[in-house]
């Protein structure tokens, strides 16, 4: 399970996600993160919740890949609401742990691509078989 890259990805992925709970992506006369309200703590929690179930899906290898780009809409659709959000404020800058958010899909794209390599490689020893 850990020795596939994928799924180191995927860990950092979850990090990421459970890091934008706590640090800004906007600051202003209030600040944005993730548990700004009630939307965008349910998107966040659905992101963080399927990255970290998608760990232990190594043996299914299809339904990683899946969730993996689920994972991967579900933060693109996060960086979305966010930039929605952030027309509310009057003023203000992003925050340097913006880049928290901006990662994220890059790592999930790593990991779905990771994971399609595999079952790249799988379905080519079994024709060998």
């Amino acid at each position: 399970m850990i020795q596939r890259i994928q799924t180191l990805w995927l860990l950092v992925a979850g990090l990421l996600a459970i890091l934008t709970f706590k640090f800004p992506f906007y600051n202003g006369s209030a600040e944005l993160s993730a548990g700004y309200d009630i939307w965008t703590q349910l998107l966040t929690g659905a992101l963080a919740a399927v990255v970290v179930f998608d760990i232990f899906l190594f043996k299914n290898r299809r339904l990683q890949f899946r969730l993996a780009i689920l994972g991967l809409i579900l933060s693109i659709g996060q960086i979305v609401v966010y930039f929605s959000k952030m027309k509310e404020f009057t003023n203000g800058h992003l925050s340097l742990t913006s880049l928290f958010s901006f990662t994220l899909p890059v790592v999930l794209f790593l990991a779905a691509r990771g994971i399609w390599k595999d079952q790249k490689l799988i379905r080519s020893l079994d024709r060998l078989r």
